[in-house]
């Protein structure tokens, strides 16, 4: 009997949900404390900035090399290891006695931190066969709702004992929650689910008019160009805000709506995923993306700019994860792990991409408006990639044949 979208998916989903709510701390944790160590090392705003850049680059790689690891050893074996360098590594930052080290360690956090993302989204992803759009939405939305969370917790100790506290209760928060969830989930999938799962797959991928490998670089690819036009506003709204006369408060806000909006646009996504697969809802997702980015260049008024951001995060929420989707339909699941990681990792490297280069025009120019302009370029490039893959495969014939 299969285990593919029963009780015991939904059950592993929700334990799945609740660690990466830990785990994904190591994204978020370094922007909240940014203030205080820029504070107390004594460092201007760029140098205290590197930290953040070493835990992106750490993520970036964590995400391809554990889920790596996920396919040969699995998830609960990774997870509990990641649990453990996590815990060390925050406990080891906590009594970081320089900027340096601080950055060296947070490396490490970044590494350990993709556990809880990619290489998670990939195991979900091979629990769910009708449903798996939605319960990869679901999974994904748990680094949206860390970052949204960890902030609040951490919001009080920071004001009063300090950072160096509170990276020791995230150290112990990874010891105490997240080991206990990553032998909660321990088990492998069945062999007679991989088996089908595995058919699935393999049916889907004859439809497809590309080579698997070519279809892998293709998606590295339209990932790089949606996250560098998703970094424009993600990474510079403050900035922008601050040039506009508005304030950073204002600024975070705006962030802050586009998060919840992500939220809510990958779990619209997920079920359009269930229905429509995931090429044609990336392509959706991308599409109107581009659009919030067009609408960016008229907007300078407050009320627009809410209007417009609100708009940005409901569209733009929904397509990381359907890269995921798309590598669980078209490539083997044995492998699922290695190839949503090198998928995920390209979408990381154009966020990172991104923001950078929005900084550089903004230098160079004096005005962010030439940047999403770049953004706008970018995002083109993804709906094109996007586009030759749905011409070239014909979705509908798996689900078809799988029905019959």
């Amino acid at each position: 009997m299969s285990v593919l979208d029963t009780r015991i998916s939904w059950t592993r989903l929700a334990l799945s949900l609740a660690l990466s709510l830990v785990g994904n701390a190591g994204m978020w944790a370094i922007i909240v404390i940014l203030p205080a160590v820029q504070a107390e090392f004594g460092v201007d705003r760029a140098t205290a900035s590197l930290p953040y850049t070493l835990t992106m680059v750490g993520f970036a790689l964590g995400n391809w090399v554990i889920g790596r690891w996920v396919d040969r050893y699995g998830v609960g074996r990774v997870l509990a290891v990641a649990a453990l360098v996590m815990a060390g590594s925050f406990a080891g930052a906590a009594a970081a006695p320089n900027i340096a080290t601080l950055s060296a360690l947070q490396l490490v956090v970044g590494f350990a931190t993709a556990a809880s993302f990619g290489p998670l989204i990939a195991d979900v992803s091979q629990w769910f066969l009708r449903r798996r759009g939605i319960a990869v939405a679901i999974i994904a939305s748990g680094n949206y709702l860390s970052g949204a969370i960890w902030p609040l917790v951490l919001a009080d100790i920071l004001a009063g004992p300090g950072w160096r506290p509170a990276y020791l209760v995230i150290a112990a928060s990874a010891l105490l929650i997240m080991l206990p969830l990553s032998y909660a989930l321990r088990k492998p999938l069945p062999d007679e689910a991989m088996q089908a799962s595995a058919a699935a797959a393999a049916l889907r991928a004859k439809t497809a008019g590309i080579p698997q490998n070519t279809l892998l670089w293709l998606l590295a690819l339209a990932g790089i160009g949606c996250c560098v036009a998703m970094a424009m506003p993600q990474v510079h709204i403050v900035a922008y805000c601050v040039d506009l006369g508005y304030g950073p408060a204002v600024g975070a806000e705006m962030l802050s709506l586009m998060l919840m909006g992500g939220v809510a646009s990958r779990l619209v996504s997920g079920v359009l995923a269930d229905k429509l697969g995931g090429v044609l809802t990336l392509l959706i997702g991308s599409s109107l993306q581009m659009l919030a980015l067009f609408l960016y260049l008229p907007a300078s008024g407050l009320v627009s700019l809410y209007v417009v951001s609100l708009i940005f995060g409901l569209s733009q929420g929904g397509i990381v994860p359907s890269y995921a989707i798309i590598v669980r339909e078209y490539l083997p699941p044995k492998e699922a792990g290695a190839k949503v990681g090198f998928v995920i990792m390209a979408t990381i490297v154009g966020m990172a991409l991104g923001g950078w280069m929005s900084g550089w025009i903004y230098d160079l120019t004096g005005s962010y408006r030439l940047a999403f302009i770049n953004g706008i370029a970018f995002n083109a490039l993804n709906v094109g990639v996007m586009l030759l893959i749905l011409f070239r495969s014909r979705p509908r014939a798996p689900r078809q044949a799988i029905a019959a």
